[in-house]
């Protein structure tokens, strides 16, 4: 029996796929498995039974990786299961930086009660006029799941758009529209386009990355939206931007006391992923992963441990090895195996940065003793019996 904690509400159609191998619990220091969704994780005492946290959605910055990753806990997200939904608030993001509509609606409002309200609209219409997106450049950051379909999108809706991603998978890059044109660096986006979106993750190497540096290089009036993290923004340099006018209009979904409420500022509540059917899209991707986890060993969508697979085991028995990505760990798992006599029919081992994960298939039911043994080899993290 597994004994699963939700820090969040989690969509109960991701929760109908739990067996009756499954429980729910309150109690944290219990648990095999966390799922969350915007909880944060990271003041929370972790119980040795704890073997993985799945994140309903792809950001992870509420989860201590580093951390979870030295005790041999497999962080999951959910990379493009909400994609279409952030993808159409972006489509909305664009069309509210380039009419406005939201001065005209709360205009209105202010007017509603006048008796002449129709004549007094017609009379004051031009003062919310704006201009339309077909034609104007779309500058793309980041052609991941949200990226990729954001910029397939503004070519049908007649944009020009310019694509940037050094790291572009060959998935992604399969499903991008051949009219989108590719830019060899960041700086070409920022001096050809009229709109600029940003769909990358927040890492030390993107933290601030539209900066006052990067301003200069845009157009004058350009328009700027963030769906993705406020971090990858310098907040004070875009308020000096929109001072200036550098920036007209700046469309972010993560509202901060210095940054809502400014002139050119579209404040949207973190509503980029908030639909009925990305919440369960979500929520099924974050529970099938846990599972498969849990009950064969399989790692997909991990954000600190290697993907890695071995199917169904077949065998009498299956060990799963947490380890540092260091020389000669491998023979020391064989090695051990082979003083108990035990026969190894099938290994798989992955790697990702520092950390590495081993699956061995043997053909006697794994012990807690065999186990402990393997869990004393130097740069060993955590060892779990899955059969």
């Amino acid at each position: 029996m597994f004994k699963i904690k939700c820090l969040n509400p989690i969509a109960q159609i991701g929760l109908d796929h739990l067996t009756e191998d499954y429980k729910i619990t309150d109690d944290l220091n219990e648990a095999d498995a966390v799922l969350v969704r915007s909880a944060s994780v990271h003041d929370l005492e972790l119980p040795y039974s704890l073997k993985a946290i799945a994140r309903a959605g792809a950001g992870v910055n509420n989860i201590p990786i580093d951390k979870c990753a030295e005790e041999g806990i497999v962080v999951f997200n959910t990379p493009g299961a909400n994609a279409n939904g952030v993808k159409e608030i972006v489509l909305a993001g664009l069309l509210l930086a380039s009419r406005d509509i939201i001065g005209g609606v709360n205009w209105v409002s202010s007017v509603k009660d006048d008796p002449d309200v129709e004549k007094i609209v017609e009379k004051n219409k031009s003062k919310f006029a704006g201009m339309e997106i077909s034609g104007k450049k779309l500058g793309v950051i980041g052609l991941g799941a949200v990226g990729a379909l954001v910029a397939n999108a503004a070519i049908k809706l007649e944009m020009e758009v310019y694509g940037y991603d050094p790291y572009i998978s060959v998935r992604s890059a399969w499903n991008l529209s051949k009219h989108i044109k590719p830019c060899r660096s960041i700086e070409e986006i920022f001096r050809e386009c009229d709109y600029i979106t940003v769909h990358v993750p927040l890492l030390d190497s993107t933290k601030g990355m539209l900066n006052e540096e990067a301003f200069k290089l845009m157009k004058d009036g350009v328009k700027i939206l963030n769906f993705s993290r406020d971090l990858l923004v310098n907040e004070d340099d875009m308020i000096q931007a929109l001072k200036t006018g550098k920036v007209d209009k700046y469309v972010i979904d993560f509202p901060t006391a210095k940054i809502a409420g400014l002139d050119g500022v579209i404040a949207i509540p973190h509503l980029g992923a908030s639909t009925v059917e990305s919440e369960d899209n979500c929520a099924v991707m974050a529970v099938t992963q846990l599972m498969d986890y849990l009950e064969n060993g399989t790692i997909k969508n991990s954000v600190n441990y290697p993907d890695n697979s071995n199917g169904y085991c077949d065998n009498s028995g299956r060990i799963a090895v947490f380890h540092r990505n260091i020389p000669n760990m491998i023979s020391q798992f064989t090695a051990a195996l082979a003083r108990e006599n035990i026969n190894i029919p099938d290994m798989i081992n992955k790697s990702k940065g520092q950390y590495s994960y081993t699956l061995l298939d043997i053909d006697t039911p794994i012990t807690p003793e065999i186990a402990k043994k393997i869990e004393e080899i130097k740069g060993v993290l955590r060892v779990r019996i899955i059969k």
